[in-house]
């Protein structure tokens, strides 16, 4: 018999810990009550800016791909249809991110990031409940207000994002110059 031993890199760790993290704020917010069915803020999408502002595009994978399957998971969502929007969502949104590594960070900083990938998620989620859970029904008449929600969110986590990453910069700059 051969015993497999995994040792984990402060990577590892580093992706676990912003993974919970993510995981917490998910699960925080399935709690709270939504005015519309799968309107919601998308909390756990500043972990994944952060991350990938500070550790980059692949540490964001796994840290939005471990939350979409253990939040769903620890919600009893896993492999249904609620768990396919998140995953969708979540692609769709990464997918912006990578596209979007090359714009000019002076103009594409955190704010705009998140409100690009906040419309890539909500796209991706009417193009799936359109193709897939509604085939008959034309849910893009809800885009306005779909499109309204990812704005307002999306505007709203960037701007925590950027103010995460100026304390954090700030701080880190204080504690190395004492």
């Amino acid at each position: 018999m051969t015993v497999l031993t995994i040792k984990p890199t402060a990577e590892d760790h580093r992706i676990a810990y912003l993974a919970a993290l993510a995981i917490a704020l998910m699960l925080m917010e399935a709690a709270l009550p939504s005015p519309l069915p799968g309107v919601k803020p998308g909390l756990a999408n500043i972990v994944t800016l952060l991350v990938l502002k500070q550790y980059g595009l692949r540490t964001a994978v796994w840290v939005s791909g471990l939350r979409v399957v253990a939040g769903s998971i620890l919600l009893g969502s896993f492999l249904t249809p609620s768990f396919m929007l998140s995953l969708g969502g979540a692609v769709a949104s990464l997918a912006v991110l990578w596209l979007a590594r090359g714009l000019p960070e002076r103009y594409f900083g955190a704010v705009s990031l998140s409100v690009l990938a906040a419309f890539a998620h909500v796209g991706a989620q009417l193009t799936i409940v359109s193709l897939w859970l509604m085939p008959t029904v034309n849910v893009f008449y809800l885009s306005p207000v779909f499109a309204a929600a990812a704005w307002v969110f999306g505007l709203s986590n960037g701007l925590i994002t950027a103010y995460l990453l100026t304390s954090h910069h700030g701080n880190s700059q204080h504690e190395s110059a004492t």
